[in-house]
């Protein structure tokens, strides 16, 4: 199995779409419709090799797709929760100022003001942009993907430096004074 360096994510089944085994894949493609443009996948957990038919995108990037040889909603089921990966091989060079999430995974996290604020842990996407989930030693924290958030991705030196706003890594809870 290659490494997970070797393959990028570009979906996830989340579920199935009426009753002749079509399911619903959240895309992790810039046209969630690409999902299935760049060969077969490789699902995870199993190391299943699957063909996606994509049909038409729903809302909020989901794509309804048809698998040979999954016919009923029942063989649909089995396949909720498989995340669908592709060799990096198969995929264009990032432009500038693009990244595979996969590439951030596991960058040291810098803070702009000095100091190391954890490790990426993952991309995570609610509907309102991308965010990077970091962990640090007393847990985890969201912080936007933007430039203003996130100034530099230094893929070469094996990090990101992050300029959080005010108040968000706060680890208080607000006085009642406050609320």
């Amino acid at each position: 199995m290659p490494s997970e360096k070797d393959r990028v994510l570009v979906g996830e089944i989340v579920g199935v779409q009426g009753v002749r085994g079509e399911v619903r894949i959240r895309a992790h493609t810039a046209d969630p419709l690409d999902v299935a443009a760049y060969g077969p996948v490789t699902a995870e957990p199993g190391g299943r090799t699957l063909t996606l038919d994509t049909q038409r995108e729903v809302k909020g990037g989901v794509v309804i797709a048809r698998i040979p040889g999954v016919s009923d909603r029942n063989a649909a089921e089995t396949l909720k929760g498989l995340r669908l990966y592709v060799p990096r091989t198969a995929l264009p060079a990032p432009e500038e100022e693009e990244f595979y999430h996969a590439d951030l995974e596991g960058l040291r996290a810098e803070l702009a003001q000095g100091g190391e604020l954890g490790r990426v842990r993952r991309v995570v996407n609610f509907g309102a942009g991308d965010m990077l989930e970091i962990d640090r030693d007393r847990g985890s924290v969201l912080v936007p993907f933007t430039r203003a958030v996130v100034p530099v991705v230094d893929l070469a030196g094996g990090r990101v430096v992050v300029d959080p706003p005010e108040g968000l890594l706060s680890e208080e809870n607000p006085s009642e004074e406050e609320l």
